[in-house]
């Protein structure tokens, strides 16, 4: 049985510069490109343990996200630098989810969010187990 109790020290950050064309009329960015954002982070909290999304999808395994949630605090504007941070929270069986903590420069929570993610083979099209390799990785 693969052990979770070991991803609680696994915590990752990204930075993010909120452009212009990503905010709305209110001048806040708006509210659904944290999924993109949410996207870089994760994709560089795993290059950070050494696995690549690209390698993954080259070698026939998909990351489909299953759920997405997320709750603002406050906005973020134009031209604030973020800074997100990723931790990996669940790996096992199919499944590896992640949360994260979305920050301004001051220091502010601007958002709390969460993603479930399944590997799937490409070929069938079907959930499969995290690959042995993978794992070690990112336990």
């Amino acid at each position: 049985m693969q052990d979770n109790l070991r991803l609680t020290h696994l915590e990752f950050s990204t930075n993010i510069r909120v452009r212009y064309a990503e905010t709305d009329q209110m001048g806040y960015c708006y509210y659904g490109n944290y999924a993109s954002y949410f996207e870089v982070a994760r994709v560089e909290a795993l290059r950070e343990r050494g696995v690549s999304y690209k390698e993954m999808e080259d070698n026939g395994i998909l990351l489909p996200v299953k759920k997405f949630e997320i709750a603002y605090h406050q906005p973020a504007k134009y031209d604030d630098l973020l800074e997100i941070r990723t931790q990996i929270v669940q790996l096992e069986g199919v499944r590896i989810a992640f949360t994260y903590k979305t920050y301004n420069e001051a220091g502010v929570l601007l958002n709390e969010a969460y993603t479930l993610l399944v590997f799937v083979s490409a070929e069938t099209q079907k959930p499969m187990a995290i690959p042995p390799a993978i794992f070690e990785q990112l336990s």
